[in-house]
Formats: C-alpha cells, sequence, structure tokens
C-alpha cells in the first residue's frame, strides 16, 4: 500500500538537475516532459528557497517538448528535436542539457540520438537520461554531476595545486547557498587558493569543462556525493577530503580551514595567521554583546549539513543545551546515519542531543510534542513554525525550505556567518 509523507521537502530528480543547472551562468535545461514539469520542479526547490530562483531561465521559461497523448503513442523524438531546434535559436546560452521526464522515461525515447545529432553540428547540447521517477532532488545534484563527469569535463587540462573544487552544497535546497559559497570562496581565498564554487562569481560551463585541473575536490556533507566523488578521482585523478558538515562559528570553521590546509600542505604560519585574524574578528564582536542572548534548550530540524553546523554552534561556541536534532533528510544507509550522529553528539562540552531520522511532518511534529525535555528555542523550516508556536517555543526559520523569508548572499556559515546568525538568534526573541 502507498504512503503518503506530509510535507514532502523538494522535489524529484529533474527538480535536482534544474536547480544545479539553474545557478550555472549562461546555460539552459530543456525538458522533454509533459506539461506542468518545467514549473513544478522549479517550484519544489527554488520556489522554496527564499524566494531566489535562477536569473538566466527558471520556471514557465524553460524549453519543453510538452508531451502530449500523441508522443505516448508514437514517441516523442521528433517533438524533442523541433524543441531543441527552437532553444538554440531563442536562447542565448553556452549549453543545453535535455531532461526526460517520468514520460520519457517510460516509452523510452532516446535522446541520446537525438542530442548527438546536434552534437555533430557544433551545437553544445547534452543528454541526461534520468527519469524524475528515479529519486528525490538530493539524487538530481548526484546525477548532474555525473553527466558533467562522463560528457563535458575535460581530461587533458594541466593541474593547478592551488586550484579547489567544492562539492555537498545543493543551489536552492540549501536556502543560504549563495552566501555560504561566497563565505567559503572568501575563507579560502584568504589562505591562497583559487576556488571553484561553481554556482557564484557568475562561473560558467568553461569553469566545469576545467575543472579537472584542481589539486582537491573538497565535498561539504556528511553523507552525499560518494559515487561522482569516485568518478572523479578515477577519470581525473582528483582526490577529496570530506569535511562531515557545514561549519558554523570559529571552533568548527577552524577545523575546516586546518583540515585543508593539511591536505593541500600548505604554510602552517600563513594558515595559523589567518585563522588568528578571522578569529579575533569574530570574537570581538561577540564579546561585545555578552548576555543579549539568554541561555536556551534548544532543538534543530533540518538536513545534515544545516543541522550539524547549528547544532554544533549553540552547543560549543555559545553554551546552549542541545536537546533533539531531527534530520529530514531520506539518509537510507547505516553508516552515514552513524556519521551524522557522531558528528552531532561529540560535543565539547554539552550533554549530547537525541538524533532522529524522520522525513514526514506528522512524524517531526508529534518528536516536538512528546519530548520530554523542555524546548526553548527551535530551529527549523518554515514547515515548522506551526509547531513552534503551538508548543510556545521561539522560532527562527533557518532549513529548507523557508518561503517566508527572502535570502541574497545571507548566510549561516563560516566565522563572519555565525554573527549572522547570532543577529537573527535575537531578532527572533
Amino acid at each position: 500500500m502507498a504512503q503518503i509523507m506530509e510535507n514532502p521537502r523538494g522535489g524529484c530528480v529533474l527538480a535536482g538537475i534544474n536547480s544545479v543547472l539553474g545557478a550555472i551562468d549562461r546555460v539552459c535545461p530543456i525538458y522533454h516532459s509533459g506539461p506542468g514539469c518545467c514549473m513544478q520542479t522549479t517550484a519544489s526547490d527554488q520556489g522554496q528557497s527564499g524566494h531566489k530562483s535562477s536569473c538566466f531561465v527558471s520556471s514557465v521559461s524553460i524549453p519543453s517538448s510538452n508531451m502530449l497523448e500523441k508522443e505516448v503513442v508514437f514517441g516523442g523524438v521528433n517533438k524533442l528535436r523541433t524543441t531543441i531546434e527552437g532553444a538554440l535559436e531563442i536562447m542565448d546560452a553556452d549549453a543545453f542539457f535535455v531532461l526526460t521526464g517520468c514520460t520519457a522515461g517510460i516509452i523510452g525515447d532516446d535522446v541520446t540520438s537525438v542530442t548527438e545529432e546536434f552534437q555533430k553540428q557544433g551545437h553544445e547540447v547534452y543528454p541526461i537520461e534520468t527519469p524524475g521517477f528515479v529519486g528525490d532532488s538530493i539524487l538530481g545534484y548526484e546525477c548532474i554531476w555525473s553527466t558533467f563527469i562522463n560528457k563535458v569535463i575535460r581530461t587533458d587540462v594541466p593541474k593547478d595545486d592551488k586550484l579547489v573544487n567544492i562539492f555537498g552544497i545543493i543551489p536552492y535546497h540549501d536556502p543560504f547557498w549563495s552566501g555560504t559559497l561566497e563565505e567559503i570562496d572568501r575563507i579560502l581565498s584568504s589562505l591562497g587558493l583559487k576556488v571553484n564554487t561553481f554556482f557564484t562569481k557568475h562561473q560558467s560551463i568553461e569553469d566545469i569543462k576545467n575543472c579537472s585541473a584542481a589539486a582537491l575536490n573538497i565535498i561539504i556533507n556528511p553523507w552525499i556525493f560518494d559515487g561522482p566523488a569516485k568518478k572523479f578521482e578515477e577519470k581525473f585523478g582528483t582526490p577529496s577530503l570530506r569535511f562531515p558538515g557545514l561549519f558554523t562559528g570559529a571552533t568548527d570553521t577552524t577545523e575546516f580551514v586546518r583540515a585543508v590546509a593539511q591536505a593541500l600542505d600548505l604554510n602552517s604560519e600563513k594558515v595559523e595567521k589567518v585563522i588568528a585574524y578571522e578569529e579575533d574578528y569574530v570574537y570581538g564582536y561577540l564579546e561585545q554583546a555578552i548576555g543579549a542572548l539568554s541561555w536556551k534548550r534548544f532543538a534543530v530540524i533540518g538536513d545534515a549539513n544545516a543541522a550539524t553546523a547549528y547544532t554544533r554552534y549553540l552547543a560549543n561556541d555559545y553554551s546552549f543545551t542541545p536537546v533533539l536534532v531531527i534530520i529530514n533528510e531520506p539518509v537510507t544507509k547505516e553508516q552515514d546515519r552513524e556519521r551524522i550522529t557522531k558528528r552531532i553528539r561529540d560535543l565539547e562540552f554539552a550533554k549530547p542531543p537525541k538524533v532522529l531520522f524522520l522525513t514526514d511532518q506528522y512524524d517531526i511534529n508529534e518528536a516536538i510534542r512528546n519530548e520530554e525535555e523542555e524546548i526553548t528555542l527551535l530551529i527549523g523550516s518554515t514547515n515548522d513554525r506551526e509547531i513552534a508556536l503551538e508548543q510556545d517555543i521561539q522560532f527562527l526559520g533557518g532549513t529548507f525550505p523557508i518561503n517566508d523569508r527572502l535570502f541574497f548572499n545571507r548566510t549561516y556559515t563560516g566565522y563572519r556567518g555565525s554573527l549572522t546568525f547570532t543577529e537573527d538568534l535575537y531578532d527572533n526573541l
């Protein structure tokens, strides 16, 4: 019997692929799907991410074959061919990616052969044969990078020992992705590194083509991207460093900086000088507001990246007491759950919180209602505001989905992001 999930977070594979393509400058997706897929897959991720959406092409402006009954019966490759022709004529893009919806996947349309026709004519048109029913947005992030590795990234690029690639932060599925990548870029650049964020600084398909030059792939996430990372290393010889979650505040950000420095064998004197400057900057502000935020017993509801960062910052750097952490991503592998749980519970001073893996909003609400220990602060998504109001708990919207705040380059990550996070906590008293 089918199960019904209350308030699912994100969309299908196409939504994740669409979010990545929408965040890359001058790249255009082309849907080979039924009517409505473009709008719905955009709304499920971009529409829930602090009201940001792709500024190049998104939603109903995305080219689509809009398959109907005729294409289901007789095949839709001819309609796809004319759709690609129209997109090439109208859209001033540097690259096009054809996405297959559920309908095209079920009837088995040969998308690859159609795209090869255009490639022979000199057009950059790539197929992504991953129907929407295969999985969710998170899988879509991995699928598009697998496509880049297999079809786009060059193998003949000279290595650059100062270049790094950043993975694990999913555009739009992380509402703070722009500001987060900018803060990570700022920190690593201060170490003398060049940083491929891929989704900021107007980076384009050319940056993706040449990213095999990197000396290191940095995966900032406790559980996703294993498959693409292995493919990347096998094909291009680029090793990976996985940092087990986002970092908020001086303690975890300094740990991140030292981990990257060790992996790349950077000059330790320069690294420690950067750390000293950044920590002095953060603590210089925090010491001006000692006591502005009273002691809290808190819970966090969010993806593994955000939940890890917020819990460890509030417990290790701000002396709040963690009570409950709910991971609302579909983490199914036991080793991934163990890694996430260990990172969250491995705190310097505080008693480790209870960690639950729940994806259904009903189950999440019940966990908050039935928690025996008092909770006085809840950090979660727009979906979680209602239970906070019901239980009379201070609430801050800081995890996906968020549709009641506007974000541009705001972030809670890194040294300076922790100051913004602390300010927002005070604003929501």
